[in-house]
């Protein structure tokens, strides 16, 4: 009962002397004024405290952590969070002073630009600088800007690589903990914001501001490069980064580096192998919840999104944007060796490999190497001798709908592929492509043995078998191939021999 009463008298002393100072700036008996931000102050104690915030001077250090303090109010409040100590509580919540306030819902301050209402004096000074663009706390690293010293703070730890705040159900570490909030939500399925035009359910606030803006299709922000045109300010942002090749965000365990936050967060699965999203219908596993939705339209053959031009539709927003490219005939990927355009950076990833002769992709059976897997799929069928597709013509059979669609060209004498220089026609484009080389006098590709340059893929591979050994021989005159089929068709000149065994040496 003693302690609750020196702990109250302190308390009245505290209040009596803040409004005396109250009084004191009201009838303004002495005024101290700052040279530095000219703010006026009635006490000397007042005016120099508030002077050490210009200086960054800390005399009063924590002799616990060591942490520095430029008033001795602040060291006091500091001390008791090693002691955990608290003398004043809420009877709300817990907390104290002006928090009462976030209880009365009381806002008394309002902004006179835009009129959002505040209840501290502090927290709109802190808004009003968002209208000035005043941002006077910056980064000592990268000298970035900002309007708030906490916002500062939180940047910072993106150089220290901080993460205080960690996930009970998955271990997993944030800078900040609203982020750490937001992600406890995919374990809870947790949904608290609803779009109140669609119904669609989110969970982050700043999801349903992106998705309002679907209603609206207001685009206000344009590339001065490009004219591409977004709804937000920060997507342009990151848009630039196409034109500058800039990528900021690194793995700390591969140093593969790319140029959206997201894109890191998406390839750190790829380490981690976290897979907490899962098929109701198959049980196939996602790491990510976007790739689960997308996923499950294989079930429901769902295809939501439609091309407005010829009405082709989508499972997929993506493969949709991807496909407005063919009636904008917009190339955005360029391969930095030959300068050719794209207008999927899969494609330009693709044709890299034709520079570097890349093949990645491998056959377990018979050990050929591939640059796409989608050729290694097609390659499979050969295996498996299995052939779907037949010509309502001639009967012959393909593996693929794609070569049957192409061998109907022969017997339509179809050629949809034209040049523009000389008008010659074809009926496939990959043909065209590489008729085009003839008058460019283009050669891209090289042979890596004698360096021999070549205007197509094929003609450099039929190239590379004058380097490999001769393994087949005819066993009529001996003579010697790279390649099973090439003997295959030399034994036509022997049309009278019955005998063909093809021998390997």
């Amino acid at each position: 009962m003693e302690t609750y009463d020196k702990t109250n008298e302190t308390l009245v002393e505290t209040v009596n002397t803040y409004k005396i100072i109250e009084n004191g700036i009201q009838t303004n008996e002495k005024s101290f004024t700052c040279d530095i931000c000219g703010e006026e102050f009635c006490q000397e104690l007042l005016f120099t405290k508030h002077c050490h915030t210009h200086t960054k001077e800390k005399p009063y250090s924590c002799d616990v952590c060591g942490k520095g303090f430029s008033r001795k109010d602040h060291i006091n409040m500091h001390y008791k969070t090693h002691t955990n100590e608290k003398l004043f509580s809420c009877d709300v919540c817990g907390n104290l002073n002006r928090h009462y306030q976030t209880h009365s819902n009381e806002k008394l301050f309002s902004c006179d630009v835009c009129c959002k209402s505040y209840s501290r004096k502090d927290e709109l000074k802190v808004h009003y600088r968002i209208h000035a663009d005043e941002k006077p706390y910056s980064c000592e690293i990268c000298h970035k800007q900002f309007s708030q010293k906490s916002n500062l703070n939180v940047h910072f730890r993106i150089h220290t690589n901080e993460k205080p705040y960690s996930c009970t159900v998955c271990h997993k570490a944030f800078s900040q903990k609203s982020h750490l909030s937001v992600h406890f939500r995919i374990h809870t399925n947790e949904k608290p914001y609803s779009c109140d035009i669609c119904h669609k359910y989110f969970s982050d606030k700043s999801h349903l501001n992106v998705h309002y803006k679907t209603h609206t299709n207001k685009k206000p922000f344009s590339c001065d490069v490009c004219d591409k045109k977004y709804s937000r300010k920060d997507e342009l942002k990151v848009h630039y980064r196409i034109h500058t090749k800039e990528k900021p965000y690194s793995c700390d365990v591969c140093q593969k580096q790319f140029a959206r936050k997201s894109l890191l967060d998406v390839h750190y699965v790829i380490h981690t192998n976290e897979k907490p999203y899962s098929c109701d219908v198959c049980h196939k596993k996602f790491s990510q919840r976007s790739n689960l939705n997308v996923h499950f339209r294989t079930h429901t053959k769902e295809k939501p999104f439609s091309c407005e031009i010829c009405g082709k539709k989508y499972s997929h927003k993506g493969n949709l944007k991807t496909h407005y490219r063919i009636h904008t005939d917009e190339k955005s990927f360029s391969c930095d060796v030959c300068h050719k355009y794209f207008s999927q950076k899969s494609h330009l990833i693709t044709h890299t490999r034709s520079h570097l002769l890349e093949k990645p992709y491998s056959c377990d059976i018979c050990h050929k190497d591939f640059s796409l897997k989608g050729n290694l799929n097609m390659h499979y069928r050969n295996h498996t001798n299995k052939k779907h597709y037949s010509c309502a013509v001639c009967g012959k059979e393909f593996s693929l709908r794609g070569n049957l669609k192409t061998h109907y060209r022969i017997h339509t004498d179809e050629k949809p592929f034209s040049c523009d220089i000389c008008n010659k026609e074809f009926s496939q484009k990959i043909n065209l492509n590489e008729h085009l080389r003839t008058h460019a006098s283009e050669k891209p590709l090289s042979c890596d043995i004698c360096h021999k340059d070549f205007s197509s893929k094929r003609y450099l591979q039929r190239h590379y078998r004058t380097h490999k050994k001769k393994k087949y021989f005819c066993d009529v005159c001996g003579k010697k191939y790279s390649h099973e089929f090439e003997l295959k068709f030399h034994y036509r000149i022997h049309a009278n021999s019955y005998s063909k065994s093809f021998v390997c040496v």
